[in-house]
C-alpha cells in the first residue's frame, strides 16, 4: 500500500512540474517567443548542406619539435605569370574573384583574423596586434557604408586591382617523424602599390598578416585559373601554395641581427648574388641531406673502372711463382744482348735487330684461363 502512494505522488509530481513549464513557456512574451523561432530558423537555414558541408583539406601543420627550420620572407610580383592566379579578374566577374578580394570579405563577416603589420616587418599573432576590418578601410581610404552596426562594402570599392604585391613566410623544415623535407607558407601580407598625389613612383604599403593555418581552409573553396592554355584548368588557392607554385624573390630571413637582406646589399648585383647563396643553401640542404654529396655518380663510376683495371692488371702477379723469375731473367738477357748489338752495329736494318733478338712465347690459351704465363726452358 505504501508504495503504491509513494508511486502516486511521484507520477503526480511529474505531471505538476511539465504543466508548469508548459505554463511558463505559454507565459512568455510575444517578441520573446517569436525572436527564439527566427533565431532557430536562421540556424536552420544557414546550416551547410551537401559538399558545402565537408571540411576542405588542407596541408600537414609543421611540428613543433622539427630538427632543423629555416625561415625565409618573400616578396610576390603579381604581373609575373606565375603569380598571375593571384591578381585576375581584380573585380568579381562569373563567380570568380582574386585572392584579395576573398580575404578581404572573410575580414569582414569574421571569419579570420588579421594582424597589424608592424614597421620591422615581422609578424605578431598576439590578441593585442589583431586589427579590425573598418581599422583598415579608414587607414586605407577605402570607401565604405555603416548602417545598424553593419559595414557594407562593394566590390568595386574593393582596392583589389592595386593589391599588386604579396608577402609570404615560408618554412623549410625537415621532419624526422616522417623523415621528409618540407616547405610550408606560413603567413601571408597584401602590399598595396599606390602612387603620391604629384605623379611619383608607385610606394608599397603592407596592410595586415593573416595565419596560413586560420585561411587554408578557405583558400580551399577559391577556385583559380591554372592555366593560359587552358581555361578549363583549375586549382584551389590553398593548393597553389601548397605546391609552391608561386614564385618570388628572397628580401629576409631569420637571423640574429634581425636584419633585411637591404641592409647589407647595396646595389642590385649584390642582392641578386645574396639571393642566390641562400637559394642555393637550401638546395644544398634538400640534396645532401641524405649523404648524396659524399661521391659524386661519375667519380664512382671512374673509381670503380679504376679499380677493376688495377685488379686485372695486378691478379697475373699474384698466381705467377717460379715461371715469372724464369721469364724475367729471360727478358733481362734478352734486353741486354739487344744493347749489345745495338752499340756495335748502329747502321744495321730494323729486320735484322728482330732476327737477333730472341723471342718469347705468347700465353698459351690455358695460362691465359688460368691467369699465368708459360716460358719455354732451353737446354744448355
Amino acid at each position: 500500500m505504501y508504495s503504491l502512494l509513494s508511486h502516486n505522488s511521484r507520477t503526480l509530481f511529474a505531471l505538476a512540474l511539465a504543466l508548469a513549464c508548459t505554463l511558463a513557456a505559454v507565459a512568455q512574451p510575444p517578441a520573446r517567443r517569436k525572436a527564439a523561432e527566427n533565431k532557430e530558423q536562421t540556424a536552420a537555414q544557414s546550416a551547410p548542406k551537401g559538399s558545402a558541408y565537408r571540411d576542405f583539406p588542407t596541408a600537414a601543420a609543421m611540428p613543433e619539435d622539427v630538427s632543423w627550420r629555416r625561415d625565409i620572407y618573400r616578396s610576390l610580383d603579381l604581373t609575373k605569370d606565375a603569380n598571375a592566379p593571384l591578381y585576375y579578374p581584380t573585380t568579381p566577374t562569373n563567380g570568380r574573384e582574386n585572392l584579395f578580394t576573398y580575404l578581404f570579405k572573410l575580414l569582414l563577416r569574421g571569419q579570420v583574423k588579421a594582424y597589424d603589420y608592424k614597421l620591422d616587418g615581422n609578424e605578431d599573432f598576439s590578441e593585442k596586434n589583431i586589427v579590425k576590418a573598418k581599422e583598415l578601410m579608414d587607414r586605407y581610404h577605402i570607401f565604405y557604408e555603416q548602417k545598424d552596426g553593419k559595414i557594407r562594402v562593394t566590390d568595386s570599392d574593393l582596392p583589389s586591382d592595386e593589391v599588386k604585391v604579396y608577402f609570404i613566410k615560408e618554412s623549410t623544415y625537415f621532419d624526422q617523424h616522417t623523415a621528409t623535407i618540407r616547405k610550408k607558407v606560413t603567413a601571408l601580407c597584401p602590399v598595396l602599390k599606390r602612387g603620391d598625389d604629384f605623379g611619383g613612383a608607385d610606394s608599397q604599403y603592407p596592410m595586415f598578416w593573416v595565419k596560413m593555418d586560420d585561411v587554408a581552409p578557405y583558400l580551399g573553396k577559391l577556385m583559380l585559373m591554372g592555366s593560359n592554355l587552358n581555361n578549363a584548368a583549375m586549382m584551389s588557392a590553398d593548393d597553389f601554395f601548397t605546391l609552391n607554385r608561386y614564385e618570388g624573390d628572397i628580401y629576409k630571413t631569420v637571423n640574429l641581427q634581425d636584419r633585411i637582406l637591404a641592409n647589407y646589399c647595396t646595389e642590385d648585383s649584390a642582392m641578386k648574388k645574396e639571393q642566390a647563396r641562400i637559394e642555393k643553401e637550401l638546395d644544398d640542404f634538400d640534396r645532401h641531406v641524405w649523404g648524396k654529396d659524399s661521391v659524386a655518380p661519375d667519380t664512382i663510376r671512374v673509381t670503380l673502372v679504376r679499380d677493376t683495371t688495377a685488379t686485372v692488371t695486378k691478379a697475373p702477379s699474384r698466381r705467377r711463382t717460379s715461371s715469372t723469375s724464369r721469364r724475367s731473367s729471360v727478358s733481362s738477357k734478352s734486353s741486354s744482348s739487344s744493347k749489345s748489338s745495338s752499340k756495335s752495329s748502329s747502321s744495321k736494318s730494323t729486320s735484322t735487330k728482330k732476327a737477333k733478338t730472341p723471342k718469347t712465347r705468347k700465353p698459351s690459351t690455358s695460362s691465359r684461363s688460368g691467369g699465368g704465363y708459360s716460358v719455354r726452358r732451353e737446354r744448355h
